[in-house]
């Protein structure tokens, strides 16, 4: 099985690239499933339900979120009618939304989604390593999925900011998922591997949006706030959109992945 995941959509030329570019990756590399990281959107910081259908009709079959996914209000009362979006699983309990999402690729393969979220430097939250034990073991007595067999394929979207801590839940995950996939930085790190015992991994898969920025806002705005200190508005910046992710290739019947490869698409 191969898995397309597809990091942080910043704005409209996020939304844009993955509109352009993504049926014909998909075919290119014979992608059975597409996840992208949603939170940042609608303008850089949370997303909307018209923009979740946007995503889910461009051929995306589910979305991760993370410390942004509450910033449109509008969002909390969607939640309940679209199973396909997530928020992290740590999050406190009661949140609107779900952390973990069990489904079948287009080819019939069983899947779950697991969304987490990190504590270092972030707004706190429940532990990430014994919330991931916790929706393992729930997976694990679920059992076979509309006929197709039980779950061997469960992606990781680890939500945070140190890479220390998300280093730590690759070798805490490794032979237990498919894959643990870093996002929130924006910026893609060149350390995808499989590890030891067969969980693919990357520190960061970076962002899709406008690379002439500072993580996908305006640059001068950014620069002016690292002088000053000031408050500002920032706005999506423009120029250089790219589409940053990662081609999984797991194992149908272990749920061990056999190869990660990063993929970069430009907008033309």
């Amino acid at each position: 099985m191969r898995i397309l995941f597809i990091g942080d959509i910043v704005g409209s030329p996020g939304r844009e690239i993955v509109r352009a570019e993504l049926e014909a990756a998909r075919e290119e590399h014979r992608i059975d499933l597409v996840i992208v990281n949603c939170e940042n959107a609608a303008s850089g910081f949370g997303i909307t339900p018209k923009l979740v259908e946007e995503l889910l009709a461009a051929g995306v079959e589910v979305l991760s979120g993370g410390n942004h996914i509450y910033d449109r209000k509008e969002i909390f009362d969607y939640f309940p009618s679209q199973p396909r979006l997530l928020r992290p699983a740590n999050f406190a309990p009661g949140s609107p939304g779900a952390g973990l999402y069990v489904g079948r690729a287009k080819q019939g393969t069983p899947f779950a989604l697991l969304n987490l979220q990190g504590r270092v430097f972030m707004t706190p939250n429940d532990c990430p390593f014994r919330t991931a034990d916790r929706e393992l073991e729930r997976l694990a007595r679920l059992g076979p999925v509309n006929g197709a067999g039980p779950v061997k394929i469960v992606i990781v979207d680890f939500h945070a900011e140190a890479t220390s801590e998300k280093q730590a839940m690759g070798w805490y995950l490794d032979g237990r998922v498919s894959a643990v996939i870093g996002t929130h930085t924006h910026v893609v790190t060149a350390d995808e591997r499989v590890l030891p015992k067969g969980t693919a991994y990357i520190t960061d898969v970076g962002m899709t949006g406008p690379h002439a920025s500072v993580i996908g806002m305006e640059k001068q705005a950014m620069v002016k706030r690292f002088l000053d200190g000031l408050p500002a508005r920032f706005e999506v910046g423009e120029g250089d959109v790219r589409m940053n992710g990662v081609v999984v290739d797991a194992d149908e019947q272990t749920g061990l992945a056999r190869s990660i490869s990063r993929l970069c698409l430009r907008l033309d």
